[in-house]
């Protein structure tokens, strides 16, 4: 049996029932494309290879990225890659077939080092994503789900929400894991928009405006963007004002909505 190795951050899952409730999270079907990162030992490859039309694992680790090769060299609907999830194209996902209308699906067990590069990698290609579930780290997954008003509300919270709709599916404690991590993990459940929630004409003024809001979350909001956006205070409490949001406001009580309208106004 191959050992888990400190280098790729690797725990491998291995609690059938956890393995059964991210498969019932997407709940694939015959003609679906599924994208699974971190396969692993492959524990939950066997359950969605044969649910799925066709599957696309991605394992950095080229001996497990082998073994799993030889593994499913029969299955023709079933593809290994020897690959780093960060830098895949998932913007391509739509062209891998078997059917065109079918929903494409992506499962990941994400390593904890790696697993905020690897949402924001699928996140920024969320349109050709139907439905994704991401074992992260309890706490990033609490962040990326959180609502405006609470302490793990911020930047990865509204920069993924404004793409895709997150709710935190379960929690999954340590031993179901080998080697068992010393944290708790969560499995984020996350499904594209139909529509966005609030207008976004630009996308990287609206990732600078929130990031300068959250980097200092003590200080007054009006004061976060001057810092954070090298504004005349003046000017940044004056933006706030004429879209009647309290200058002295914290960050991580403005909603979607209210990032989106900053976003458009300030320049």
């Amino acid at each position: 049996m191959i050992r888990a190795r400190k280098r790729f951050g690797q725990h491998f899952l291995h609690d059938p029932g956890v393995l059964r409730r991210i498969a019932a999270a997407i709940d694939p079907r015959p003609g679906e494309r599924i994208v699974e990162i971190g396969p692993g030992r492959g524990a939950l490859t066997q359950t969605l290879a044969a649910r799925a039309g066709r599957l696309l694992t991605l394992e950095i680790d080229a001996e497990l990225a082998a073994t799993l090769q030889a593994r499913f060299a029969a299955s023709s609907h079933v593809e290994v890659r020897q690959a780093d999830a960060r830098g895949f194209e998932y913007r391509a996902l739509r062209a891998l077939g078997p059917d065109p209308g079918g929903r494409v699906l992506v499962v990941g067990n994400l390593p904890y080092s790696v697993g905020k590069p690897i949402l924001a990698a699928l996140v920024e290609a969320a349109a050709a994503i139907d439905e994704m579930a991401l074992m992260l780290q309890k706490e990033v997954a609490e962040r990326v789900a959180a609502e405006p008003g609470g302490k793990t509300y911020g930047a990865l919270s509204v920069l993924t929400q404004v793409s895709v709709a997150a709710r935190l599916a379960f929690l999954v404690p340590p031993g179901a894991f080998s080697p068992p991590p010393q944290v708790d993990s969560a499995v984020l459940h996350l499904r594209a928009r139909t529509a966005p929630p609030v207008p976004v004409a630009d996308a990287r003024r609206l990732r600078a405006v929130v990031r300068a809001a959250f980097a200092q979350r003590r200080k007054s909001l009006a004061n976060a963007l001057a810092g954070g956006l090298g504004l005349p205070a003046e000017r940044a409490r004056a933006v706030l004002a004429e879209l009647r949001i309290d200058p002295t406001r914290r960050a991580e009580t403005l909603s979607l909505a209210e990032f989106a309208r900053l976003a458009a106004t300030v320049a």
